[in-house]
């Protein structure tokens, strides 16, 4: 398995696209930090699912997941900003947010199974 049969980056992709797609619009590619930060947020979840995956040890997954659902917490409340000020903009802010949200699920579980094999490694020691 390589990590672009993960879900969980395959949707992360997804989110990336739709993200470089919003802060493309016109009254928000004006606003360069901003658009910047969203963008890093949502590649940040990406790129981190890929290099948890391709880590050999499981310890080193785990801390990379971690960065990955923290940064999809980070885009999450970077949304909430878009839809205060660029109201104009709602219904794809709501579209990101319902692929927000199941990309973050998707981490969850992989968080979770990774701690489980973690915990199940350290009973055999």
């Amino acid at each position: 398995m390589i990590f672009e049969d993960l879900k969980a980056w395959q949707e992360s992709r997804k989110l990336v696209k739709m993200i470089y797609q919003l802060t493309s619009q016109s009254r928000i590619n004006k606003d360069f930090g901003f658009i910047d930060q969203q963008r890093r947020a949502s590649v940040s979840i990406m790129t981190n699912l890929a290099e948890g995956f391709d880590r050999k040890f499981i310890k080193e997954k785990s801390v990379f997941y971690n960065y990955s659902k923290a940064s999809a917490g980070e885009l999450r409340s970077l949304l909430y900003i878009v839809e205060d000020v660029y109201p104009e903009y709602i219904s794809e802010v709501k579209e990101c947010r319902t692929q927000l949200e199941l990309t973050s699920k998707l981490i969850s579980g992989l968080q979770k199974s990774t701690y489980e094999r973690l915990e199940s490694k350290n009973k055999k020691k």
